[in-house]
């Protein structure tokens, strides 16, 4: 008997966990894009350039809604938030303050996809993300 189970035993299952396992590392580090590559990236998408003052004011309107932007990140979004609903801590949105923060492709645009349905119970168009990463891009 050898020490190895033959290869046709094991399933595509557990080679996709065993490169997932080995890729997670990586990707909890990704810093692949900045802020400012982001709003030129939704600019081009929009067709349009980013309005930091229209940002702002979308962020701190409720849009019919009961929250807005600011209900969780703060206004200005210069210091730690809270959700609203649940109480957790949110990490400092402004990049001027956390350097890490809109640095990652990946992890914006699942947390825009996400708050967009919260905010306005649908997902944002390209010009309302490029105006609120021109307004956050511009924080001081």
């Amino acid at each position: 008997m050898t020490p190895f189970p033959p290869l046709r035993r094991r399933t595509s299952r557990h080679w996709t966990a065993a490169v997932l396992a080995a890729l997670l590392p990586l990707a909890s580090h990704a810093a692949d894009t900045t802020p400012a590559q982001l709003v030129s990236y939704w600019s081009v998408q929009a067709g349009a350039p980013a309005n930091a003052a229209r940002g702002q004011a979308f962020f701190t309107t409720r849009h019919g809604g009961e929250w807005s932007c600011a209900s969780c990140h703060g206004a200005p979004p210069t210091s730690a938030g809270k959700h609203a609903g649940t109480g957790k801590a949110i990490e400092v949105l402004a990049p001027a303050v956390n350097p890490k923060t809109l640095t990652d492709t990946a992890r914006v645009d699942k947390w825009l996809r996400r708050n967009c349905k919260d905010v306005l119970s649908r997902e944002c168009s390209a010009a309302e993300k490029a105006d609120v990463l021109a307004y956050l891009a511009n924080l001081k």
